[in-house]
This record gives C-alpha cells, structure tokens and sequence, in this order.
C-alpha cells in the first residue's frame, strides 16, 4: 500500500521556523518530523511514499534529491569526473513528490494525487503528527469494518475536532475543531479506499469538512480507537515536547535503532 502524506499547508501557528520551510520539515533531533513519520512507517515494511507538496514544497524536493549523498560515505573523483558511493545507508523508500498547488485545500491536495492511486486502498496521515499506532492492527480493523475510510480516533484533550462514536465504532458525526475537552479527534494515520476520490471536488475541497462529514452521515467512516501515544507539532511547545522526549531515549515512536 502506499502512504500519502500531506505536507502543503503553511503552518502559521509555528512561524517561528516555517517561514523558512513548509511544518513537516522542521525538524527534531536533526531530522524533520516528516521523516520520522516514514520511517514509522517504514518500519511496519511500508516504503512507497506520496508527498503533497504545496508551501515552500521544493525544500521536501530538494531533501530528497540530496537525501543519497547525506546518508552515505562518498568518494568525488575530480580529476577523472567520477563519484564512488562506499557504502549506501540510505532507506529503500520510492518518494514520489507531487506539487498539489500553494493554496489547495487538504480534499484538493488528495485529488490531485488520484492518478498516482490508481484503483487500490492507500494510507493516509498528516505530516505533523507522530503516534505509536500499530498500523498492522489499523489496516486489519479497516478490512473487517469494510468502510470506505478508517481514521485512526485518539484523545488529546480539548484543542481539536471531536468525534461521535457508535458502540462499533463507526463515526456518526464529525464536527472540526470544536472545543470539547475528553473527546476523541481525528489523528490521521488513515486506511482510504479509492472510492473516496468521489467525494473530493476541486482545490478548495476541504477533506475534514464536507467529504467526512458526508462519509459519516452515511456510515462509511470508521474509527480505531488509539489509546498509546499520539502528538502532533503545531506550536514550538509541541515541537520542545517531542525534542524531550527523543533527547531521553523516550520516544515512542522511535522504534527504530
């Protein structure tokens, strides 16, 4: 399956490094937190990345391209012209990087990666958050729901989007950022089928407003319940947290060596 991630916004409530950079690269512990989130990923054996690029997107380009040479010992031969890679570090990821447009809406942003789909159920996260999901079980519970959408339901406390939960699970309202203190919210980490680009219209489609919410008057939107770790980085606050955590061997989300 290949994982979308969504990096194209501005991130104004963290300015204080995202005039230089689009959110999901600014980093911790050296590397930005969009790379933490694919080798989280990575991790569970999934390797086929789409990024939506948008704000400042040839920075995650440029990352990229330059990511072989950073995680490698290289030779430059400059009197013969020539490059010697001794050892290749690097992970075996396919990083297809797509340029969704500057002032596209998150639903706009998923459309317009639909040719690189195709017809088959992907992943789906935001490229600010990291949690220690077990995405295995996530992808399991989205199979046995057989809705068209699963979004992994986590409980912060009352700075987000609350959602109402039948007995089974299944999302019957989805209600964006209202204040309501305990209540479960939306945290990505997301199993869609290709159905949902039926619900997505135009760069100024919203997905957390209209297509979800439509997906939950309908019974197609399904949630697992995430009770482990879950944090995104929307203030430095939020970014000094995970930073703790890493620099005390304490994050959860680290799982690899």
């Amino acid at each position: 399956m290949k994982v979308v991630i969504l990096a194209g916004g501005y991130g104004t409530r963290i300015s204080e490094e995202s005039h230089l950079k689009p959110k999901p690269m600014i980093e911790i512990d050296g590397k930005p937190i969009m790379w933490h989130i694919m080798k989280y990923y990575s991790s569970f054996g999934f390797q086929d990345f789409i990024i939506c690029c948008g704000y400042k997107g040839y920075v995650i380009k440029e990352f990229f391209a330059d990511y072989f040479l950073h995680n490698s010992d290289i030779t430059f031969d400059l009197r013969n012209n020539r490059l010697e890679v001794l050892n290749n570090d690097s992970e075996p990821w396919r990083v297809t990087c797509v340029d969704t447009g500057l002032n596209t809406m998150t639903g706009g942003r998923i459309k317009r990666i639909q040719k690189f789909i195709g017809q088959e159920p992907f992943l789906m996260t935001y490229g600010d958050g990291v949690s220690d999901v077990d995405i295995n079980a996530l992808i399991q519970h989205h199979k046995q729901a057989n809705k068209t959408l699963t979004l992994t339901a986590v409980r912060p406390g009352g700075r987000f989007g609350a959602l109402e939960l039948s007995e089974t699970n299944e999302i019957r309202s989805f209600k964006e950022k209202n204040i309501d203190d305990g209540g479960w919210i939306n945290g990505g980490f997301m199993v869609i089928e290709p159905e949902i680009f039926e619900y997505l219209d135009g760069d100024s489609c919203v997905f957390e407003r209209e297509p979800l919410e439509t997906l939950a008057s309908m019974g197609e939107l399904q949630a697992y319940k995430h009770y482990g770790f879950w944090q995104c980085m929307d203030t430095m606050n939020d970014k000094n947290k995970l930073e703790k955590l890493l620099e005390k061997n304490e994050a959860p989300w680290k799982v690899w060596d």
